[in-house]
Protein backbone atom coordinates (compact mmCIF):
# COMPACT_ATOMS: atom_id res chain seq x y z
CA UNK A 1 0.00 0.00 0.00
CA UNK A 2 1.52 3.33 -1.05
CA UNK A 3 1.20 6.07 1.53
CA UNK A 4 1.61 9.55 0.04
CA UNK A 5 1.69 11.00 3.54
CA UNK A 6 4.85 9.18 4.53
CA UNK A 7 7.38 11.66 3.16
CA UNK A 8 6.14 14.74 5.03
CA UNK A 9 5.76 12.71 8.20
CA UNK A 10 9.23 11.29 7.86
CA UNK A 11 10.73 14.70 7.20
CA UNK A 12 9.07 16.22 10.24
CA UNK A 13 9.99 13.30 12.43
CA UNK A 14 13.67 13.67 11.70
CA UNK A 15 13.42 16.71 13.99
CA UNK A 16 12.06 14.55 16.79
CA UNK A 17 12.86 15.46 20.38
CA UNK A 18 12.08 13.33 23.43
CA UNK A 19 8.84 15.22 24.06
CA UNK A 20 7.67 15.90 20.50
CA UNK A 21 4.52 14.24 19.22
CA UNK A 22 4.42 13.77 15.48
CA UNK A 23 1.14 14.83 13.89
CA UNK A 24 0.27 12.33 11.17
CA UNK A 25 -2.74 14.27 9.97
CA UNK A 26 -3.19 12.26 6.79
CA UNK A 27 -2.84 8.95 8.58
CA UNK A 28 -5.65 7.13 10.30
CA UNK A 29 -5.78 4.67 13.15
CA UNK A 30 -6.70 2.14 10.52
CA UNK A 31 -3.30 2.67 8.89
CA UNK A 32 -1.58 2.00 12.21
CA UNK A 33 -3.39 -1.21 13.03
CA UNK A 34 -3.41 -2.44 9.45
CA UNK A 35 0.35 -1.99 9.31
CA UNK A 36 0.92 -3.70 12.66
CA UNK A 37 -1.33 -6.69 12.10
CA UNK A 38 0.20 -7.61 8.75
CA UNK A 39 3.08 -9.03 10.79
CA UNK A 40 0.90 -11.37 12.86
CA UNK A 41 2.50 -14.77 13.31
CA UNK A 42 6.09 -13.71 12.71
CA UNK A 43 8.17 -15.47 15.39
CA UNK A 44 9.91 -13.82 18.32
CA UNK A 45 13.68 -13.48 17.98
CA UNK A 46 15.88 -11.83 20.56
CA UNK A 47 17.44 -8.78 18.94
CA UNK A 48 15.35 -9.40 15.83
CA UNK A 49 14.47 -6.49 13.56
CA UNK A 50 13.31 -8.23 10.39
CA UNK A 51 10.42 -10.41 9.23
CA UNK A 52 12.51 -13.49 10.01
CA UNK A 53 11.91 -12.64 13.65
CA UNK A 54 11.20 -9.60 15.85
CA UNK A 55 11.88 -8.79 19.45
CA UNK A 56 9.37 -6.42 21.05
CA UNK A 57 11.04 -3.13 20.14
CA UNK A 58 12.16 -4.46 16.78
CA UNK A 59 8.49 -5.01 15.99
CA UNK A 60 7.33 -1.56 17.12
CA UNK A 61 10.23 0.05 15.27
CA UNK A 62 9.29 -1.77 12.07
CA UNK A 63 5.61 -0.83 12.30
CA UNK A 64 6.34 2.85 12.88
CA UNK A 65 9.05 2.85 10.21
CA UNK A 66 6.42 1.58 7.79
CA UNK A 67 4.41 4.65 8.77
CA UNK A 68 7.36 6.94 8.18
CA UNK A 69 8.10 7.43 11.87
CA UNK A 70 11.48 6.68 13.41
CA UNK A 71 11.54 5.12 16.87
CA UNK A 72 14.57 4.48 19.05
CA UNK A 73 15.80 0.89 18.93
CA UNK A 74 15.13 -0.50 22.40
CA UNK A 75 12.03 -0.50 24.60
CA UNK A 76 13.84 1.56 27.22
CA UNK A 77 14.89 4.14 24.63
CA UNK A 78 11.39 4.25 23.12
CA UNK A 79 10.05 4.99 26.60
CA UNK A 80 12.01 8.25 26.42
CA UNK A 81 10.10 9.37 23.33
CA UNK A 82 6.74 11.06 23.01
CA UNK A 83 4.45 12.26 25.79
CA UNK A 84 3.11 10.25 28.69
CA UNK A 85 -0.54 9.16 28.40
CA UNK A 86 -2.84 8.01 31.19
CA UNK A 87 -4.14 4.46 30.85
CA UNK A 88 -7.68 5.83 30.81
CA UNK A 89 -6.86 8.01 27.78
CA UNK A 90 -5.17 5.45 25.53
CA UNK A 91 -5.62 5.82 21.78
CA UNK A 92 -4.83 3.44 18.96
CA UNK A 93 -1.14 3.80 18.11
CA UNK A 94 0.07 4.57 21.64
CA UNK A 95 3.11 2.62 22.82
CA UNK A 96 2.59 0.59 26.00
CA UNK A 97 5.48 -0.31 28.29
CA UNK A 98 5.92 -3.16 30.75
CA UNK A 99 8.37 -4.41 33.35
CA UNK A 100 8.89 -8.09 32.57
CA UNK A 101 12.38 -8.40 34.03
CA UNK A 102 11.99 -6.74 37.41
CA UNK A 103 14.47 -4.06 36.33
CA UNK A 104 12.25 -1.41 34.75
CA UNK A 105 11.06 -1.03 31.15
CA UNK A 106 11.76 -4.23 29.25
CA UNK A 107 8.80 -4.71 26.90
CA UNK A 108 6.81 -2.53 24.51
CA UNK A 109 3.62 -3.04 22.52
CA UNK A 110 1.19 -1.04 20.37
CA UNK A 111 -2.31 -0.28 21.60
CA UNK A 112 -5.05 -1.18 19.08
CA UNK A 113 -8.15 -0.23 21.08
CA UNK A 114 -10.73 -1.96 23.28
CA UNK A 115 -8.12 -3.00 25.84
CA UNK A 116 -6.08 -4.93 23.26
CA UNK A 117 -2.49 -4.60 22.16
CA UNK A 118 -0.30 -6.14 19.48
CA UNK A 119 3.30 -7.04 20.19
CA UNK A 120 6.08 -9.56 19.65
CA UNK A 121 6.21 -11.75 22.73
CA UNK A 122 8.43 -14.67 23.68
CA UNK A 123 7.08 -18.07 22.53
CA UNK A 124 4.19 -16.49 20.61
CA UNK A 125 5.77 -13.96 18.28
CA UNK A 126 3.61 -11.15 16.92
CA UNK A 127 0.22 -11.63 18.52
CA UNK A 128 -2.63 -9.94 20.37
CA UNK A 129 -2.96 -9.66 24.15
CA UNK A 130 -5.23 -8.05 26.70
CA UNK A 131 -3.57 -4.97 28.21
CA UNK A 132 -5.17 -5.74 31.58
CA UNK A 133 -4.52 -9.49 31.55
CA UNK A 134 -4.68 -10.30 35.29
CA UNK A 135 -2.28 -13.22 34.93
CA UNK A 136 0.62 -11.31 33.43
CA UNK A 137 0.48 -8.02 31.54
CA UNK A 138 -1.86 -6.17 33.86
CA UNK A 139 0.47 -6.36 36.85
CA UNK A 140 3.56 -5.49 34.80
CA UNK A 141 2.21 -2.37 33.13
CA UNK A 142 4.41 0.73 33.57
CA UNK A 143 2.88 3.37 31.35
CA UNK A 144 2.17 4.61 27.83
CA UNK A 145 3.69 7.14 25.47
CA UNK A 146 2.14 8.88 22.49
CA UNK A 147 4.78 9.42 19.84
CA UNK A 148 2.33 10.33 17.09
CA UNK A 149 -1.25 11.46 16.76
CA UNK A 150 -3.50 9.94 14.13
CA UNK A 151 -6.60 11.20 12.41
CA UNK A 152 -9.78 10.48 14.39
CA UNK A 153 -12.27 10.39 11.51
CA UNK A 154 -12.06 6.66 10.93
CA UNK A 155 -11.94 5.65 14.61
CA UNK A 156 -15.03 3.46 14.26
CA UNK A 157 -13.35 1.55 11.44
CA UNK A 158 -10.11 0.74 13.25
CA UNK A 159 -10.93 -2.86 14.04
CA UNK A 160 -12.36 -3.49 10.59
CA UNK A 161 -8.85 -3.32 9.15
CA UNK A 162 -6.75 -3.77 12.27
CA UNK A 163 -7.92 -7.32 12.76
CA UNK A 164 -8.31 -9.71 9.88
CA UNK A 165 -12.07 -10.22 9.86
CA UNK A 166 -11.75 -13.02 7.35
CA UNK A 167 -10.41 -14.88 10.42
CA UNK A 168 -11.82 -13.11 13.47
CA UNK A 169 -15.45 -12.33 14.17
CA UNK A 170 -16.63 -8.77 14.72
CA UNK A 171 -19.57 -7.87 16.96
CA UNK A 172 -21.62 -7.24 13.82
CA UNK A 173 -20.74 -10.66 12.40
CA UNK A 174 -21.67 -12.35 15.67
CA UNK A 175 -25.00 -10.50 15.79
CA UNK A 176 -25.74 -11.46 12.20
CA UNK A 177 -24.90 -15.15 12.70
CA UNK A 178 -27.00 -15.37 15.86
CA UNK A 179 -29.98 -13.59 14.31
CA UNK A 180 -29.84 -16.04 11.41
CA UNK A 181 -29.54 -19.07 13.69
CA UNK A 182 -32.52 -17.95 15.76
CA UNK A 183 -34.50 -17.02 12.65
CA UNK A 184 -35.16 -13.55 14.02
CA UNK A 185 -37.13 -10.89 12.18
CA UNK A 186 -34.53 -8.44 10.88
CA UNK A 187 -36.86 -6.16 8.96
CA UNK A 188 -36.62 -3.34 11.50
CA UNK A 189 -33.35 -1.50 10.77
CA UNK A 190 -33.61 0.99 13.61
CA UNK A 191 -31.37 -0.40 16.32
CA UNK A 192 -31.19 2.67 18.53
CA UNK A 193 -27.40 2.65 18.53
CA UNK A 194 -25.84 5.97 17.51
CA UNK A 195 -23.20 4.31 15.32
CA UNK A 196 -25.56 2.02 13.41
CA UNK A 197 -27.34 3.64 10.49
CA UNK A 198 -30.45 1.93 9.06
CA UNK A 199 -28.54 1.52 5.81
CA UNK A 200 -25.78 -0.52 7.48
CA UNK A 201 -25.77 -4.10 6.14
CA UNK A 202 -26.14 -5.69 9.59
CA UNK A 203 -28.54 -3.07 11.01
CA UNK A 204 -31.54 -5.41 11.04
CA UNK A 205 -29.68 -8.22 12.78
CA UNK A 206 -28.19 -5.85 15.35
CA UNK A 207 -31.61 -4.35 16.06
CA UNK A 208 -33.13 -7.83 16.44
CA UNK A 209 -30.58 -9.16 18.93
CA UNK A 210 -30.58 -5.88 20.85
CA UNK A 211 -34.37 -6.05 21.35
CA UNK A 212 -33.95 -9.45 22.98
CA UNK A 213 -31.16 -8.25 25.26
CA UNK A 214 -28.62 -10.54 23.62
CA UNK A 215 -26.27 -7.67 22.86
CA UNK A 216 -25.84 -4.32 24.58
CA UNK A 217 -24.09 -1.12 23.56
CA UNK A 218 -21.50 0.85 25.49
CA UNK A 219 -22.05 3.77 27.86
CA UNK A 220 -22.13 6.24 24.98
CA UNK A 221 -24.86 4.36 23.13
CA UNK A 222 -22.61 2.80 20.53
CA UNK A 223 -22.74 -0.81 19.34
CA UNK A 224 -19.16 -0.78 17.95
CA UNK A 225 -19.91 -3.15 15.05
CA UNK A 226 -16.31 -3.38 13.87
CA UNK A 227 -14.90 -4.29 17.27
CA UNK A 228 -13.76 -7.87 17.80
CA UNK A 229 -15.40 -10.11 20.37
CA UNK A 230 -13.57 -12.37 22.81
CA UNK A 231 -14.35 -16.00 23.57
CA UNK A 232 -15.52 -15.00 27.05
CA UNK A 233 -17.88 -12.40 25.62
CA UNK A 234 -19.38 -14.80 23.09
CA UNK A 235 -19.97 -17.31 25.90
CA UNK A 236 -22.23 -14.78 27.63
CA UNK A 237 -23.95 -13.83 24.37
CA UNK A 238 -24.69 -17.44 23.42
CA UNK A 239 -25.96 -18.38 26.88
CA UNK A 240 -28.42 -15.48 26.73
CA UNK A 241 -29.35 -16.00 23.08
CA UNK A 242 -30.13 -19.71 23.41
CA UNK A 243 -31.48 -19.57 26.97
CA UNK A 244 -28.90 -22.05 28.25
CA UNK A 245 -28.72 -23.32 31.80
CA UNK A 246 -26.14 -25.48 33.52
CA UNK A 247 -26.66 -28.98 32.12
CA UNK A 248 -24.73 -30.83 34.77
CA UNK A 249 -21.59 -30.54 36.84
CA UNK A 250 -19.90 -27.16 36.82
CA UNK A 251 -17.05 -27.07 34.31
CA UNK A 252 -13.95 -25.06 35.19
CA UNK A 253 -10.96 -23.88 33.16
CA UNK A 254 -7.53 -22.85 34.42
CA UNK A 255 -7.70 -19.37 32.88
CA UNK A 256 -11.26 -18.53 34.00
CA UNK A 257 -11.17 -17.46 37.68
CA UNK A 258 -14.06 -18.43 39.90
CA UNK A 259 -14.72 -14.77 40.67
CA UNK A 260 -14.66 -13.70 37.01
CA UNK A 261 -17.87 -12.35 35.45
CA UNK A 262 -17.32 -14.85 32.65
CA UNK A 263 -17.07 -17.95 34.82
CA UNK A 264 -20.77 -18.84 34.92
CA UNK A 265 -21.26 -18.30 31.20
CA UNK A 266 -18.20 -20.31 30.16
CA UNK A 267 -19.17 -23.09 32.55
CA UNK A 268 -22.74 -23.22 31.22
CA UNK A 269 -21.50 -23.29 27.63
CA UNK A 270 -19.12 -26.14 28.44
CA UNK A 271 -21.68 -28.13 30.45
CA UNK A 272 -23.91 -28.09 27.37
CA UNK A 273 -21.14 -29.60 25.27
CA UNK A 274 -20.62 -26.48 23.15
CA UNK A 275 -16.94 -26.10 24.06
CA UNK A 276 -14.24 -28.10 25.81
CA UNK A 277 -11.57 -25.41 25.67
CA UNK A 278 -8.17 -26.00 24.14
CA UNK A 279 -7.83 -29.53 25.48
CA UNK A 280 -5.18 -28.49 27.99
CA UNK A 281 -7.50 -27.16 30.64
CA UNK A 282 -7.64 -23.61 29.30
CA UNK A 283 -10.57 -21.84 27.64
CA UNK A 284 -8.80 -18.82 26.16
CA UNK A 285 -11.27 -16.34 27.61
CA UNK A 286 -9.39 -13.24 26.44
CA UNK A 287 -8.56 -14.58 23.00
CA UNK A 288 -10.36 -13.04 20.05
CA UNK A 289 -13.15 -15.21 18.66
CA UNK A 290 -12.53 -16.71 15.25
CA UNK A 291 -15.34 -16.93 12.70
CA UNK A 292 -14.88 -20.69 12.45
CA UNK A 293 -15.28 -20.96 16.23
CA UNK A 294 -18.45 -18.87 16.15
CA UNK A 295 -19.95 -21.09 13.45
CA UNK A 296 -18.91 -24.22 15.31
CA UNK A 297 -20.49 -23.04 18.57
CA UNK A 298 -23.75 -22.17 16.80
CA UNK A 299 -23.85 -25.46 14.92
CA UNK A 300 -23.42 -27.39 18.16
CA UNK A 301 -26.19 -25.37 19.80
CA UNK A 302 -28.53 -26.00 16.89
CA UNK A 303 -27.86 -29.74 16.97
CA UNK A 304 -28.73 -30.07 20.66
Amino acid sequence: MKKKWLLPIFASFMLFTTTHIDSAEAATKTEVTDTASKYLGIPYKYGGTTTSGFDCSGFTSQVFADLGIILNRTSGAQYQQGTAVAKSDLQVGDLLFFNTSGKGVSHVSIYIGDGKMIHSQTNQGVSYSNVNDPYYWGSRYIGAKRVATFDEEQQAEVKKVAIDFTVYASRAEAASQIAKALNLDTSDKNSGFVDIKPTYEHAGAIAAVAKLGIFEGDASGKFNPSSPITRAQIAKVLVIAFGLENAGQEVTFSDVPQDSWANQYVSILASNGVTNGDGNGSFGMDELLKIKELKMFIERLQSR
